[in-house]
């Protein structure tokens, strides 16, 4: 929505579309047809800790009772779902699950440590809410998603097509007292995960078992349809559409890169241009290995020098090598324009 994050909706990403509906309609339910239910869901650490109170660690971080909190985490879901798109659903959710279950044990580390360390009490109840996953999801965000420019202003001051999501990160953080509590437990616990310290990866994770059962049982419901064309259209006031016509732009720019190594390649050889190559999609989803590569790459034309420290960069971010072969020869080592493509394709 705010980011270059590939085509719009939530296809090949049914857990994001799922915590997108179900918690928003409870906090919608319990805020104006159930309010006397909303103490159930109250995040009480004091409950928590002196009258042993567990149930409050999950009804109390999976549901917003506040309705500002519940539509910014729709939103930033929304946006994060390029990696349930890029790693699959079973490693996005047992990213999701490692970081909500340690964010819980840094919430208690950090109101221990702001009330021994700067003698101040805080309020036993701490925003509620599926927050602290979210906040842990800026981690990847931060690390594997490049910046592209969009404008700029003020001189050396630029906007990218992060900028908005870290303003929505902002807003969300300060939305309440204490939720900076939430917000660093989530990023701390993030980092945790994305480093893999002490393998927790390994042990904060979705058994297969149940991956298969969800994925049987819920994933019919959830699933969306990928969309078959997105429709053209000029510069609008919505973030959403300038967000689209810059993708366009960006396909426009490729497809013309394509078109102009083509062309190079006939002139040193001679020849018609093979049309062929400039039409199928540039990712071809298929089940072989990537060792017949350097086969094809003698019988065809010599190919463009492509720099490996770009290679590289793409193979970090979860493509194949063939694929960031691909991508960087058909923009013309161009890191930004080959990186936006294959996260749209």
């Amino acid at each position: 929505m705010f980011t270059s994050t590939g085509s719009s909706g939530l296809y090949k990403a049914p857990l994001s579309k799922s915590l997108l509906l179900v918690p928003s309609a409870l906090s919608l339910l319990l805020t104006l047809l159930l309010p006397h239910c909303q103490k159930f869901f109250v995040y009480d650490l004091h409950a928590v800790k002196h009258d042993l109170q567990i149930w409050r660690l999950i009804c109390g971080r999976i549901i917003c009772l506040d309705l500002k909190d519940a539509f910014c985490s729709g939103l930033l879901i929304y946006n994060f779902r390029i990696f349930e798109r890029r790693y699959g659903s079973r490693k996005f959710a047992s990213f999701l699950l490692g970081s909500w279950v340690l964010s819980a044990l840094f919430d208690f580390i950090l109101v221990e440590a702001v009330q021994y360390s700067l003698g101040v009490t805080v309020a036993s109840d701490l925003p509620s809410g599926f927050l602290a996953p979210v906040f842990a999801l800026f981690v990847p965000f931060h690390c594997s998603i490049p910046r592209v420019q969009v404008a700029q202003i003020l001189g050396p001051l630029s906007i990218t097509n992060k900028t908005l999501i870290y303003i929505l990160g902002l807003q969300l953080f300060t939305s309440g007292s204490y939720i900076w509590i939430v917000a660093m437990s989530g990023l701390i616990s993030g980092m945790c995960y994305d480093r893999k310290v002490l393998q927790v990866h390994q042990v904060l994770r979705i058994p297969g078992r149940m991956a298969e059962f969800f994925s049987w049982a819920l994933e019919p419901i959830f699933s969306s349809s990928e969309p078959t064309s997105e429709a053209r259209v000029g510069m609008g006031a919505t973030v959403d559409i300038q967000r689209q016509q810059r993708m366009e732009q960006l396909d426009r720019q490729l497809m013309l890169s394509q078109f102009a190594q083509v062309r190079r390649q006939r002139q040193q050889q001679g020849g018609m241009i093979n049309w062929n190559r400039l039409f199928p999609p540039l990712r071809q989803r298929r089940n072989i290995n990537y060792q017949d590569g350097p086969r094809s790459e003698q019988r065809a034309s010599p190919p463009l020098e492509v720099s490996e420290e770009q290679v590289a960069r793409l193979m970090e971010m979860g493509f194949s090598r063939g694929d960031a072969l691909e991508a960087l020869r058909a923009s013309n080592n161009d890191l930004n324009v080959a990186t936006n493509f294959l996260l749209q394709h």
